[in-house]
């Protein structure tokens, strides 16, 4: 299946910290490429890589680029907001949030361009589902410079995505911009910043202790650790790449039929109730790691109702999945009603019982 992100009117890209479900593994390559420039042609969807542009295009965007990374650097919000497109502009407030928990990994640090990629929609219509593949791709699926961009509700425009690693005192950061030309200018149509490291670990530490789980039969400690790998690795949740797609390949061995994944919900079942989980994912919480729970809730605006029903979920779900008690260090579980609002409870592994 594929992973899809989806977007509001333009390519509004909210710097959010979202897992990424499985990755698309787009096998039988030959028939799809074809499949796909098939596509390209009757829907106008294309990309090209940095190789593929013109010394001119290519220089404009990336100049564009480390020019959103300076102030994404600096901590300048204001000056983002001023050339972001509209609809991005008139809600900002996740951008900023990013950019100001940020700043201590981007302070100082030295920006090295690791992809410019340009995406082109053509047409009159909003894209429902817009598949760009970029890049040469082999007999066994993509190459080590090759990449695909999944994307929902995309508007016909022309989009640049610069991605830069960024070194601090701090680490290795990726900051990915996503732009979109508007007449002769590049407004800035997306930012999103993430740690190459979740809890001091990165993606290879990730991908051996998801192996080390597999050989002991913790199917479902493997299959969070290899979720938490595949983020790592991919500097955008809407884009696959070849090491996203060979971890897909070695995870599908481990993925439980249990746990909600690509968009399906499961069941839990409790003391006094049922739940329908949503997502089940780690997440660094300061320097722990800890499994995240959301599921379907009424109403969560009673937070004490919220806390209580909290409480009993963290507890079955460490009941039903014993193995996390070894790989997390808590949980947290949300309650998320119909209309957005959520409320989330932390307890310490070693307080669930």
């Amino acid at each position: 299946m594929n992973l899809r992100y989806t977007v509001s009117n333009l390519m509004k890209v909210k710097a959010e910290r979202t897992k990424q479900s499985p990755q698309p593994r787009l096998g039988f390559w030959i028939a799809l490429v074809l499949l796909a420039v098939t596509t390209a042609s009757a829907s106008a969807q294309s990309c090209q890589t940095s190789s593929d542009l013109d010394d001119t295009t290519r220089s404009v965007i990336t100049a564009a680029g480390r020019r959103y990374f300076d102030m994404a650097a600096k901590g300048d919000s204001a000056s983002l907001r001023q050339n972001a497109i509209a609809s991005l502009a008139s809600d900002f407030s996740s951008i900023e949030a990013t950019v100001k928990d940020h700043q201590p990994d981007l302070a100082g640090a030295q920006a090295a361009l690791k992809s410019v990629f340009l995406l082109q929609a053509e047409g009159s219509a909003t894209l429902p589902h817009a598949e760009f593949y970029c890049g040469v791709f082999g007999k066994s699926g993509q190459t080590a410079n090759s990449a695909v961009f999944y994307l929902d509700n995309l508007a016909p425009g022309k989009y640049g995505v610069v991605i830069f690693d960024a070194t601090s005192s701090k680490g290795r950061t990726s900051l990915s911009l996503i732009l979109q030309q508007m007449g002769t200018d590049w407004k800035l149509g997306g930012l999103y910043i993430k740690s190459t490291q979740v809890a001091g670990h990165d993606s290879d530490w990730f991908i051996a202790r998801a192996r080390d789980y597999k050989a002991k039969g913790q199917s479902h400690n493997s299959w969070f650790f290899y979720l938490e790998a595949r983020s790592l690795v991919s500097p955008l949740p809407f884009m696959s790449t070849a090491a996203t797609d060979r971890l897909y390949d070695e995870s599908q061995s481990t993925q439980p039929s249990d746990v909600p994944t690509n968009g399906k919900t499961a069941d839990l079942a409790a003391t006094a109730a049922t739940y329908r989980l949503t997502a089940i994912f780690p997440e660094a919480v300061g320097n722990d790691l800890d499994l995240i729970v959301k599921y379907q809730a009424v109403d969560a605006s009673n937070t004490n109702q919220a806390y209580q029903t909290n409480v009993a979920v963290m507890k079955a779900l460490v009941l039903k999945y014993p193995e996390v008690r070894d790989a997390f260090v808590g949980v947290v579980a949300r309650a998320v009603d119909p209309g957005g609002r959520d409320y989330g409870t932390l307890l310490a592994m070693k307080d669930i019982k």
